[in-house]
């Protein structure tokens, strides 16, 4: 009796420190299925805050599509929104895999300590009873006659099986344990580094709008002093215009006098009517005026012309600065003023 007595309190000290390791380790990994839930939290707020950056950089493409003319290009404002629209669905789907990876690692860890607190129950359990056991001595009166106790029970466990459950047990906590642990540093390093990435690519695209809005800016003021110049040139050729006008018209008078004159001369009576020196005059005169009033038709019609050139110039130029105008207030206005909203690093980060 006094041995049994002796290898029931081994049994007990055996059972005792399993089940210590076995409340450790279920503490643990406790604490660490905590930590990795936070994660996961971390994972699906910065899921949910990648949707704003997509939402800005595809209403940047929607509305840079209502630039006009010549304005309407594949520029590099494009070029970078495009590669922001993919770097952002790349890194949503990146943050989906890791989030699958951390509710599969949770799952498992949660298996675990299920089978962990199993084992520690039935430890403690069988721990309560060995310690019962161990107190009975032949003075005891709760003790009675039971015959078939001595049989061995089907399927029971062995001291080495029996150890080697519960330390198979504690390496699969271990291995879970440490799975967890990793895939929180990788987690840490995914939300780091898919942040850093946003916000570069954030960059890239406020830069190339910077870029955009400057030449469209010098572009339309060039347009500007052009359209100031031809403003300029068209009063100019209206005045020229004027006063070509204003000199055939003065010609008339000097016309008439002439053309009467000759018209008067014409009936001179009968030897009267002679070519004489004044009648030569009269008639180149009359050609003079002629010539004159000609030579002055066509520097109008030539004036006029360049007068509509002018005009056709000055409606391309007003054309070109509504189309800049129209850019200007799209890229700077619109697209670059609703970028403010883009997400910190910090709440890309899950924050």
């Amino acid at each position: 009796q006094a041995q049994g007595t002796r290898l029931l309190g081994t049994r007990l000290q055996d059972v005792h420190f399993w089940r210590s390791e076995l409340q450790r380790h279920v503490e643990a990994l406790t604490a660490e299925t905590e930590l990795l839930l936070g994660q996961k939290r971390r994972l699906e707020r910065a899921r949910d805050s990648a949707e704003i950056p997509l939402a800005i950089a595809t209403d940047n493409l929607a509305c840079r599509e209502r630039r006009l003319g010549p304005d309407l290009v594949k520029d590099g404002v494009e070029v970078e929104l495009l590669r922001e629209v993919e770097l952002i669905r790349s890194v949503q789907e990146l943050l989906k895999r890791t989030l699958d990876q951390a509710i599969d690692q949770i799952r498992a860890n949660r298996d675990v300590k299920q089978t962990l607190e199993l084992d520690w129950s039935d430890k403690h359990e069988a721990y309560t009873m060995d310690d019962q056991c161990g107190r009975y001595n032949n003075l005891s009166t709760d003790t009675q006659f039971h015959f078939n106790s001595t049989k061995f029970q089907e399927s029971v466990s062995t001291h080495e099986s029996w150890t080697k459950f519960t330390r198979d047990n504690i390496t699969l906590s271990e291995r879970e344990e440490r799975a967890s642990l990793d895939l929180r540093a990788l987690i840490d390093q995914v939300l780091q580094d898919t942040a850093e990435d946003l916000r570069t690519q954030c960059a890239a695209v406020d830069r190339a709008f910077s870029q955009r809005c400057d030449d469209m800016n010098e572009a339309k003021v060039r347009l500007e002093q052009h359209l100031n110049q031809v403003l300029e040139q068209i009063g100019s050729q209206e005045r020229n215009i004027a006063a070509l006008e204003r000199a055939i018209r003065d010609k008339e008078a000097p016309m008439k006098a002439a053309q009467t004159r000759l018209y008067q001369r014409s009936y001179r009576p009968n030897m009267e009517l002679c070519q004489d020196t004044a009648q030569f005059r009269l008639v180149n005169e009359v050609g003079e005026i002629t010539e004159s009033i000609e030579a002055l038709k066509k520097k109008l019609e030539e004036g006029r012309q360049s007068l509509r050139d002018m005009e056709d110039t000055r409606m391309t130029l007003q054309k070109e600065i509504g189309y800049k105008t129209n850019s200007l207030f799209i890229d700077r206005d619109k697209c670059t003023t609703h970028r403010t909203s883009y997400p910190t690093i910090i709440r890309l980060t899950g924050y």
